[in-house]
């Protein structure tokens, strides 16, 4: 065994004598207080975990002279008090006479040992996993690792990481109540994933201070867009403090997106104001609750992408900065093997092991923490089949997932997963119990295969794959939702639907790029999926637009299609395709913010070191994207105005238990007294047989969705996937229940550039079942009823 030695001080004002050691240290079986550094009476009560160390020290940094760069170790004077323990594994004090924006670390003692997982090395600072906040940059020196050199297993670095590396600071537990949470209906929710820098960084209308900043999220400017827009839940990019991981911090780059977090409890300080940052990060934290509170006074949900299946340090030759150097036996997954290896089930180097009861209570402690003392609604669970791992795989009774379920503060909230890993039998979708609804990656592949992948081959004479998928997940993919005891029981809002995400392609770029374009990214193309389902139209790239309305030249033809038209037109079409299709589909809709207006990331379809104008949103908009935001608008309120478009249970085709029985002898398609809640018409207006739902030549589908209460409206939507015009009859199922035959209201179609071009359409817009309509190529009808119930 090999025991580390003890940083040697740089310089005199680095190091002073230890403060008198904590008494109670051979209590084992202590009353320890909560982890993490609080404020208690006096001082502060101290509770950290380092199970295999033999001495743990609380470190209270100083800084001693701020005209030396943070990266000088002159700059700071230490002071250590030992800690009592371990009790549980547990080392913990009370520390009289430190107040909040003291600067703290940890620094383990024990063996160093990597051959058996345990890197305890006292020459590193350590930042507290449950602190509160954080100040400082990392600096890539060799002295953030742990061990000397490039190999993980050599032996300890005895250089002191002090002055390279963020430390915690103590906050004081915040004041003040917040306004209560909107707690929106999952039926009538509708998600905006958003990143705090980039919703406003380039937003020219909040005064320059405030872009890119939690405060600048609530502003009452962005807050109207999200109003006006229809969005009533905002699901934010992490924000839990991070900083790069090696490969990017060696090469001068940054993680963009944030998956790579360094402290689960505090806030990323970048993303607040610089006079918040400036006053410390208890103001920093102000802000965040301060961002919420006008978001819930403004109606708007707020969700967090959380981060807890894994963290920074990477992989074993990686960082020395937290749970590492405190426990890396006990936090991080191993093979089971020796020499020991961590086991990669994140793609990021290391993954949490939440085998381990002290893993799965960290997490469950950080969350409600921001849910009780920030004041969110709910989290979103990055790569969650991680966090339901047990001894062997994923396990949908794990006892976090449970804890889920049941704990009393978390349970109410809005709990969304991301239903997949890499590692083994790493994808769930759809295996997750309630109350968690999850990310329907089959949803935007479905979207993304009939309006662009199938059209793309069809353009060269290739078969595609018909409407039997897109249909299942127009309906709520009831296939992977509908599983449960007793069946059906999480209903179609379970599917959080997207087409697209902050990983990969923007809306504007899945119909401009059939290949990704990521050299900027420094990886030579190779990072980011190659399974796009995209379609450029028959052009790589931005073209210039046709008329005045897109803002540019002429486009260019298209040839292939045999219909005539230029390629930045139909393109649009295709947004506005895939846009309704997410809106009006059952389930709980995703958008990506920006795509209501038409970002564009240049065909990076991996955008996450792109902190620029790459990934920002454009506030910037040209004709055709206010056309496309005054779509998004439209359909959006479309979907809150018709109940028959935002079910909360699954549709069956059959009529509803409690549905109206007006003419009790007749008799619904398939035999049941009624209407049906949900029928599928082909273009002659017939039922739609077995055949046609297994014939990848059928690209016409009618959905027709029936009022769910006596006075609502049915709702029709038509989608035409081939490649030329088609007629379609519409159809009818009122006179066959012993109703009157349907009006329908043409309500929209995505030929419009404009919902006002509704003005413009053919006739006064109606017509009645049994009419024959025609509609262009790849394109969308929406009817709504209008005869009388």
């Amino acid at each position: 065994m090999h025991v580390p030695p003890d940083p040697s001080p740089v310089s005199p004002a680095t190091r002073e004598p230890a403060l008198p050691a904590a008494p109670g240290r051979a209590d084992r079986h202590a009353l320890v207080p909560p982890l993490g550094v609080r404020v208690a009476g006096d001082g502060v009560d101290v509770a950290v975990l380092a199970s295999h160390a033999t001495a743990v020290e609380l470190c209270l940094v100083d800084v001693v002279d701020e005209a030396l760069p943070s990266h000088d170790p002159a700059r700071y004077r230490e002071r250590r008090v030992a800690l009592a323990g371990p009790a549980y594994g547990v080392w913990h004090a009370h520390v009289p006479g430190v107040r909040p924006g003291q600067r703290y670390g940890f620094r383990a003692h024990g063996p160093w040992e990597p051959a058996a997982g345990l890197r305890h090395n006292p020459a590193k600072l350590l930042v507290d996993p449950y602190a509160r906040g954080l100040v400082g940059e990392l600096v890539d020196d060799p002295a953030i690792h742990g061990q000397f050199g490039s190999d993980p297993y050599g032996p300890a670095d005895a250089r002191d990481s002090m002055p390279f590396v963020p430390h915690a600071v103590v906050v004081a537990e915040p004041a003040g109540t917040l306004a209560p949470r909107p707690r929106v209906p999952w039926r009538d929710t509708v998600v905006y994933e958003a990143h705090v820098r980039g919703l406003t960084q380039r937003l020219e209308a909040l005064p320059e201070h405030l872009r890119g900043t939690y405060a600048g999220v609530a502003h009452p400017v962005t807050i109207e867009h999200l109003r006006s827009l229809g969005v009533t839940t905002v699901e934010l990019l992490p924000v839990h403090a991070n900083v790069p991981e090696p490969h990017l911090l060696a090469s001068g780059r940054t993680n963009y997106w944030g998956y790579s977090t360094l402290g689960f409890f505090a806030p990323h300080a970048a993303y607040a104001t610089r006079a918040a940052q400036e006053a410390g990060p208890g103001a920093v934290l102000d802000e965040v609750r301060g961002m919420v509170h006008l978001l819930h006074e403004a109606g708007i949900e707020v969700l967090l992408d959380v981060v807890h299946n894994h963290t920074c340090e990477g992989g074993a030759d990686g960082y020395h900065l937290s749970w590492r150097g405190l426990d890396n036996a006990g936090y991080y997954l191993h093979d089971g093997g020796s020499p020991a290896r961590l086991a990669d089930v994140t793609g990021t180097g290391n993954s949490l092991d939440f085998r381990r009861p002290a893993v799965v209570r960290a997490a469950l402690d950080s969350l409600r923490y921001w849910a009780d003392a920030v004041g969110v609604d709910g989290f979103r669970f990055d790569l969650a089949v991680t966090l339901g791992r047990g001894s062997a795989g994923f396990d949908p009774d794990h006892p976090f997932l449970v804890a889920l379920q049941t704990d009393p503060v978390l349970c109410g909230l809005k709990l969304v997963a991301e239903p997949w890993d890499v590692g083994p039998g790493g994808w769930r979708t759809g295996q997750f119990p309630p109350p968690l609804a999850e990310w329907n990656d089959r949803f935007r592949d479905a979207a993304r295969q009939f309006w662009l992948a199938d059209a793309r081959e069809a353009s060269h004479g290739r078969p595609g794959h018909g409407v039997r998928d897109l249909a299942t997940r127009l309906a709520g993919s009831a296939d992977l939702f509908g599983r449960s005891d007793p069946p059906l029981l999480r209903g179609p809002v379970a599917s959080v639907s997207y087409v697209t995400a902050h990983d990969g392609f923007t809306l504007a770029d899945l119909v401009a790029y059939d290949h990704k374009h990521n050299l900027a990214n420094g990886e030579d193309n190779r990072d980011g999926t190659d399974d796009n389902r995209s379609w450029n139209h028959g052009l790589e790239g931005p073209v210039a637009a046709p008329d005045a309305r897109a803002g540019g030249g002429p486009g260019a033809g298209l040839d292939a299609l045999g219909i005539g038209v230029e390629i930045a037109p139909l393109r649009r079409r295709s947004i506005r395709n895939l846009l309704a299709t997410l809106v009006l589909a059952a389930g709980t809709p995703m958008l990506t913010a920006g795509d209501e207006m038409g970002r564009t990331q240049r065909g990076n379809n991996n955008a996450y070191v792109q902190d620029d104008e790459t990934s920002w949103v454009s506030w910037d908009l040209s004709p055709w994207r206010k056309d496309l935001l005054a779509t998004a608008r439209y359909l959006l309120a479309l979907r809150r105005e018709h109940p028959a478009l935002r079910p909360d249970t699954f549709y069956t085709g059959r009529p509803r238990p409690d549905a109206s029985t007006a003419g009790a002898e007749a008799r619904a398609p398939g035999g049941d007294v009624g209407v049906p809640d949900l029928v599928w018409f082909d273009a002659d207006g017939e039922l739609l047989d077995h055949s046609a739902w297994h014939d990848p030549a059928v690209r016409t589908l009618q959905m027709l969705r029936t009022a769910p209460e006596p006075g609502d409206a049915d709702v029709l939507v038509v989608l035409a996937g081939g490649l030329d015009p088609v007629d379609v009859t519409l159809p009818g199922v009122r006179a066959a229940s012993g109703g009157d035959a349907e009006r329908w209201d043409l309500a929209w179609d995505s030929d419009w550039e404009h919902p006002e071009d509704r003005t413009r359409a053919n006739g006064d817009g109606t017509a009645r079942a049994g009419d024959v309509v025609g509609l262009e190529a790849l394109s969308v009808r929406v009817y709504v009823s209008t005869a009388p119930r």
